[in-house]
């Protein structure tokens, strides 16, 4: 089973140093050699990919220009920040279904400037789906047979999709023009085309190799899994599926057609219309337990964000189900250190952050579930006298090997890393001064393999994150929601709004924060900048599916960080890879109130634009 995991994140993943020709456009990619460095930019960081994005009215940063430009036009046409970041989500849905669908779960958090009497206040929205109810833990080990993890692929890993109930929870609250005006861009680019970018389209061709092989040499994937009809084409000759190819212009009719239902009817037609009965029928068809009441009975929920301080700045984040607590435990070992001293990417610096890391990721294996099953000590895990206590595990010139969790309850009284997920991340700001941190995903890659007929999306593989011990905070359990990996974030100072961002990738997520954080309050990087800077990425953490963490993992960095900053990182004891790749996604939009205007960055590693106006 490991190897098969393996062999999907490497498909998923692969080809980082040389793109395959299959994504060449008009032969600029199909080269032998590849030509050698970049041109020098007259200000800023010399290793920024471009500035920010400065707009006085509105702006929207996502990971895929035509998306961006659709979250604006509705700003522009009257929309607010959360129409607009909707409209934006639906669109992502359909062009970057690598990362996201209307099969997958949804969180965000949104700064309503008029709420509080006019002082504002940040909501936080968990918008996951729950696991089937009519499947206990014993049966589905059962039907795993040998296996010791939920596989990624087919229907054992499915949830119930929580997106669509997010949009109108959202909506419901805050938002100001019509659903069907917010899907109206995406049911028009479904009808009548968009072209790939080159990001997406490399991996579109990494997730469809993924399922061919699984198709073709396991038993996990059904063949009515129905990937092949929505998401490849024809090639020139006409006798051969393949994906799509940068620059080609690409149609997803089905999925038109149940964003206009949904437009129509509104969100019952997702949870207790044809939608619904549809996904019910094709689950009972390939053995899957997901049923209508599953659909029927969702409901997303608000709840309340979560804080720490980090010298003068209250970075907010979702409490449990998700991860998005161990990002602020990082900061809370952090805060003690002065990582400006120690200088940006050197040896200690890097050190001192993967060791964070390893602490925070073990209680985030130990801890972190759905609060309606397990009372997560959320607050103790926070709290400054646990941070001391689990400091002082961090020493300077050793490396960690055997990180263990700590023991919260104890002291408020007196345990491989995750697969990679593929997610998308975006956030909008209005002239009104709203502002929304929006995540989605569909979990690995783009979700179970599995699409319900002439429905145009697959369904998320989000369930493999649950753990098959009855005994672990997050063991399966009917209508119980895994642990989540995706996590927006929002930053205030002295109680106003600076800075809406998220970084996507898995595990990568919570280590993307921080790092973007201390880029920015420590080493005074433009938005832009923080998003650009070279990152580290540790990996082999004990996590909440039941893996261990062996041999202190290792330590991957990008290319950017020195070579004898490598070499003495490894002489500490890290094991580190010099990489590319799984170092998320990086959208930011920060508040500037002296002058009134929105500062926009969006992720070199992806196809993203920021748009204002």
């Amino acid at each position: 089973m490991r190897t098969l995991l393996a062999l999907l994140v490497a498909l998923l993943t692969a080809a980082t140093l040389a793109p395959p020709a299959a994504l060449a456009q008009d032969g600029d990619d199909d080269r032998t050699t590849q030509p050698e460095g970049g041109g020098d930019r007259l200000t800023g960081a010399p290793f920024a990919t471009r500035s920010s994005v400065v707009a006085p009215n509105g702006i929207a940063a996502t990971s895929q220009p035509l998306a961006s430009q659709i979250a604006v036009d509705v700003l522009k046409g009257g929309g607010n920040a959360v129409d607009a970041a909707i409209a934006a989500n639906a669109a992502l849905g359909l062009m970057e279904p690598t990362g996201n669908g209307i099969g997958g779960d949804l969180f965000a958090m949104v700064w309503d400037p008029e709420a509080g009497g006019g002082s504002g206040k940040l909501y936080g929205l968990n918008a996951s789906g729950r696991a089937p109810q009519n499947l206990t833990l014993g049966e589905l080990k059962a039907e795993l047979g040998e296996r010791e993890e939920i596989p990624l692929i087919g229907p054992a890993p499915v949830t119930v999709p929580g997106t669509v109930s997010g949009w109108y929870k959202l909506h419901g609250r805050f938002g100001q023009q019509p659903m069907s005006e917010n899907l109206a861009p995406a049911i028009r680019y479904a009808r009548e085309g968009f072209p790939l970018s080159q990001v997406i389209a490399y991996y579109w061709k990494g997730n469809t190799d993924a399922f061919k092989y699984y198709q073709r040499e396991t038993d996990l994937l059904p063949e009515q899994g129905n990937w092949r009809e929505t998401y490849l084409v024809r090639d020139e000759e006409g006798d051969t599926l393949r994906a799509p190819r940068q620059g080609e212009m690409f149609t997803n009719p089905d999925l038109a057609n149940t964003l206009e239902t949904i437009a129509e009817n509104g969100r019952s037609a997702f949870y207790e219309g044809e939608i619904a009965r549809t996904i019910d029928a094709y689950m009972r068809e390939i053995g899957g337990h997901l049923r209508y009441e599953d659909f029927a009975e969702h409901e997303a929920t608000w709840v309340e964000p979560v804080s720490t301080e980090y010298r003068g700045y209250e970075v907010y984040e979702l409490p449990p189900n998700g991860q998005g607590i161990a990002a602020l435990q990082m900061l809370q070992l952090l805060k003690e250190y002065d990582l400006e001293e120690m200088g940006h990417n050197t040896a200690d610096y890097l050190h001192v952050m993967a060791e964070a890391k390893k602490l925070a990721f073990e209680d985030r294996a130990r801890f972190y579930a759905d609060p309606a099953f397990y009372d997560v000590p959320t607050a103790e895990l926070l709290s400054e006298e646990y941070a001391d206590a689990r400091r002082e595990q961090i020493a300077m010139d050793d490396v960690m090997q055997t990180p263990t969790h700590g023991n919260p309850e104890r002291l408020a009284e007196a345990t491989e890393m995750l697969q990679e997920g593929d997610t998308i991340y975006l956030t909008v700001a209005d002239s009104t001064g709203m502002m929304v941190s929006l995540i989605q995903s569909n979990y690995a890659g783009m979700g179970s393999g599995l699409v319900p007929p002439e429905l145009g999306f697959m369904l998320q593989d989000r369930g493999a994150l649950f753990n098959l011990n009855p005994d672990h905070p997050n063991a399966y359990a009917p209508e119980k929601r895994p642990f989540h990996t995706i996590i927006p974030a929002f930053v205030t100072k002295d109680g106003r709004p600076w800075m809406s961002f998220g970084v996507m990738g898995g595990a990568m997520q919570p280590q993307g924060h921080v790092q973007i954080l201390a880029n920015m309050i420590d080493f005074g990087m433009n938005v832009q900048e923080a998003g650009d800077a070279a990152r580290y990425r540790h990996r082999g953490s004990s996590s909440p599916t039941g893996s261990g963490i062996e041999g202190g993992g290792t330590l991957n960095v990008e290319s950017g960080v020195p070579a004898p900053v490598v070499e003495a990182l490894r002489e500490m004891g890290h094991e580190v890879e010099v990489d590319a790749g799984g170092y998320g996604g990086y959208q930011a939009i920060r508040w500037d109130p002296g002058e009134g205007v929105y500062w926009g960055a969006t992720e070199m590693r992806k196809d993203g634009e920021v748009a204002g106006y």
